[in-house]
């Protein structure tokens, strides 16, 4: 199984990166929300791979992060009727955080906005998949930073409160989580939640 590649970034759309590696090029299918973050063409770039093998095919798809891979990972194989596209296609619709968040507080039209999925998806991805992040929605339910947090969930608990902000002031959410998503490539992983609501606002 391929869980990584590191090289360099030939090609960019935004969900298809080329990466070559010692003279071969691989062809990663990547969601949006990751495509957003690769380096400009020539620049070196890591991808956390899933390879998905079928009796025609074998493609390659790649995250960010590991935690955005295990995500898709987790809605290919334990969500019934939920393949690698409609996964991929989830997950460049709305951040991790928010998708966690969204399922953890059942969120119904949230997840049904995005494309590919229709409200009994949603519902059914929230039945499947809830339990596994009632952990980290008390987490960001709290006012402060969860005592102990790593800085991923550090990260992770600041995009949510900024996202929920926007949406306070009436921001649809989608919009919301690509704006902050936006500022916080601009501005980096140490951005507060108040720095990364002004930065989305500005």
């Amino acid at each position: 199984m391929i869980t990584s590649i590191q090289g360099t970034l030939v090609e960019a759309t935004p969900l298809v990166a080329v990466v070559e590696v010692n003279g071969l090029g691989y062809e990663v299918n990547v969601p949006v929300t990751t495509a957003e973050r690769l380096p400009a063409r020539g620049g070196t770039v890591k991808l956390h791979t899933w390879v998905v093998y079928r009796e025609d095919a074998q493609t390659l798809y790649g995250f960010a992060s590991a935690a955005e891979r295990d995500f898709f990972r987790l809605l290919v194989e334990k969500v019934t009727g939920v393949g690698p596209k409609v996964a991929l296609s989830i997950m460049s619709r709305l951040s991790l955080p928010m998708l966690q968040s969204a399922i953890a507080g059942g969120d119904v039209a949230t997840l049904a906005k995005c494309p590919g999925i229709g409200r009994k998806t949603a519902e059914r991805l929230i039945i499947e998949l809830k339990g596994r992040f009632a952990p980290a929605a008390a987490a960001t339910a709290m006012a402060g930073s969860p005592s102990g947090a790593s800085p991923g969930q550090e990260i992770a608990h600041h995009q949510r409160d900024a996202v929920m902000s926007l949406i306070a002031l009436g921001y649809k959410a989608a919009d919301a989580d690509k704006s902050v998503r936006q500022a916080w490539i601009a501005l980096g992983p140490e951005a507060t939640t108040e720095q990364l609501i002004k930065k989305a606002l500005g």
